[in-house]
């Protein structure tokens, strides 16, 4: 949990640093997001702009605007598979809630798959980071590399998850900051998290290997 809170805590400090900037690229996100074609590609750019602000470089929303058309293409591939996967988890709750019934088996069904996809969006964070950690942004190696991430940290994953939506709930209820910001704080969440991984795992293997 210590980790985790460090975690959430750069992540809001990089967000106040920069308010304007998060709250225009938060803008451009939410308007990109709302039509369908640029939709996937927009998740890409706000995440390269998290990239930029967890790494200490200066950027603007140009970057976010710049990235919108260079990730174009591996918005829409990383897109296409959230599309197929989501479509079966929700299905699959929706389905077993309907046909389960009020029955015990119904109602496992249905939290095992309200788990499985809880699991699945919290893997986003690091697939998306994990992009612009890559030398080329290939989907399925950032998927091979966010899914080995978190299966070897598993309650660092929950707790930064769990914190997640209690920040994104306070900034709710006070003066709406995360519908102001709540994007870019989530992208900084994931990219300051894989850093923080990856320097930990890093950090191992100089201590097994000196």
């Amino acid at each position: 949990m210590p980790e985790a809170w460090h975690i959430v805590r750069a992540a809001l400090r990089d967000t106040w640093g920069d308010l304007l900037t998060a709250a225009i690229v938060n803008l451009l996100w939410l308007v990109f997001t709302m039509v369908i074609v640029t939709a996937p590609p927009a998740a890409l750019a706000l995440f390269y702009v998290g990239n930029r602000l967890a790494h200490g470089e200066p950027t603007d929303p140009r970057d976010f605007l710049q990235a919108l058309g260079r990730y174009f293409r591996t918005g829409w591939r990383w897109g296409l598979i959230q599309a197929i996967v989501l479509f079966i988890l929700i299905g699959d709750v929706l389905l077993s809630g309907l046909l389960g019934g009020d029955s015990a088996a119904g109602r496992l069904a249905q939290g095992l798959y309200l788990v499985g996809l809880a699991i699945w969006l919290l893997l986003q964070l690091y697939v998306l980071a994990f992009l612009f950690e890559q030398e080329s942004p290939s989907v399925w190696l950032a998927l091979r590399n966010g899914a080995s991430m978190l299966g070897r940290n598993v309650p660092f994953s929950v707790a930064l998850g769990v914190l997640i939506l209690v920040a994104l709930m306070v900034g709710t209820v006070f003066f709406l900051i995360s519908l102001a910001a709540g994007g870019v704080f989530v992208a900084l969440v994931g990219n300051h998290a894989v850093l923080n991984r990856l320097a930990a795992h890093r950090a191992a293997q100089e201590q097994e290997n000196p």
